[in-house]
C-alpha cells in the first residue's frame, strides 16, 4: 500500500512558477511509476506528466511540454512537478498517483492504483 500526500500548491500570477511535491509512504516507492494529473472546475481529470520508477523516462501532455518538469528522489520517497511559465488555464487541483507498472510512463488514469488528495493551484491573469 502507498499513501500519497501532495503539497506546494497556491496562488501565483501568470508567468510565475510553483513546485509541487508528492510524498509517499512505504518502502516500495522506488518500484512505482508516478504520474501527475489535474482537474479544473467543470472538467474531467486529465494527464499532466509521468515518470518511470528510476526516473530516466518521462512523458508530458502537450499542453505542459516545455513548461513543466517531473522528477523524483527515491531516497526521499518524493516526486516533484516543477511548473514554470504558468498560465491561467493551468488552474486546477493537481493530483499525484502511483502505478505498479514501474517501467511505464502512462497517461491512462486506469493504470494508477494509488492517488493523493490533491493540491490546489490557482494562476491569476
Amino acid at each position: 500500500q502507498v499513501q500519497l500526500v501532495e503539497s506546494g500548491g497556491g496562488l501565483v500570477q501568470a508567468g510565475g512558477s510553483l513546485r509541487l511535491s508528492c510524498a509517499a509512504s512505504g518502502r516500495t516507492f522506488s518500484s512505482y511509476s508516478m504520474g501527475w494529473f489535474r482537474q479544473a472546475p467543470g472538467k474531467e481529470r486529465e494527464f499532466v506528466a509521468a515518470i518511470n520508477w528510476i526516473g530516466q523516462n518521462t512523458y508530458y501532455a502537450d499542453s505542459v511540454k516545455g513548461r513543466f518538469t517531473i522528477s523524483r528522489d527515491n531516497a526521499k520517497n518524493t516526486v516533484y512537478l516543477q511548473m514554470d511559465s504558468l498560465k491561467p488555464e493551468d488552474t486546477a487541483v493537481y493530483y499525484c498517483a502511483a502505478s505498479s507498472w514501474g517501467g511505464s510512463t502512462s497517461n491512462d488514469q486506469r493504470q494508477y492504483r494509488y492517488w493523493g488528495q490533491g493540491t490546489q493551484v490557482t494562476v491569476s491573469s
